[in-house]
């Protein structure tokens, strides 16, 4: 059975992903969201449980305290991908592998790997992306200088999404 917060996690990547759709199943559990609809709803069937996820604009948290099978509303709101309006030809982009959430250091205390003008050779570490608790650390796969981070500390981010400019 999946945890409250385990729950919250899979909304957050769904909703900030390009799935529109998305079904788990698992030890007689089952959760089913739809993002097109505007509702997602996840049924736990070992114990006759079945909770509702409502998708409105603000992130707030409702429980019931009840004993018997309740209702639970987890209002959700998506926030804009920090994008460039206009590409430059002669530049490479560094792109998000998985879907997951950007970190620009290894740890909250540390440093960022790289900074705006940071020298970055092929097998240099730009930053991390953690999918499902774990953490994968992306390298430039390019040599040449940072020009530009596309993305804010702790954003969700897509499969395929430019996460830096690099002028090789």
């Amino acid at each position: 059975m999946l945890k409250i917060q385990e729950i919250r996690e899979i909304i957050k990547l769904v909703d900030h992903s390009s799935v529109d759709e998305f079904s788990y199943e698992h030890e007689g559990s089952k959760i089913k969201l739809k993002k097109k609809s505007g509702v997602a709803f996840i049924e736990e069937q070992p114990k006759a449980s079945v909770h509702t996820v409502a998708k409105p604009e603000t992130q707030a948290v409702q429980q019931a305290p009840q004993p018997e099978p309740t209702t639970r509303s987890v209002e959700v709101t998506e926030t804009p991908a920090v994008t460039k309006t206009e590409d430059n030809a002669d530049l490479h982009k560094i792109v998000s592998p998985m879907v997951g959430t950007f970190y620009q250091s290894p740890s909250p205390d540390a440093g960022a790997y790289v900074k705006v003008g940071s020298k970055v050779n092929t097998e240099s570490v730009v930053c991390i992306v953690e999918a499902m608790k774990l953490f994968n650390e992306i390298e430039a796969e390019v040599n040449g200088e940072i020009v530009e981070i596309l993305v804010k500390d702790g954003q969700l981010v897509e499969y395929g999404q430019p996460l830096f400019l690099v002028k090789p």
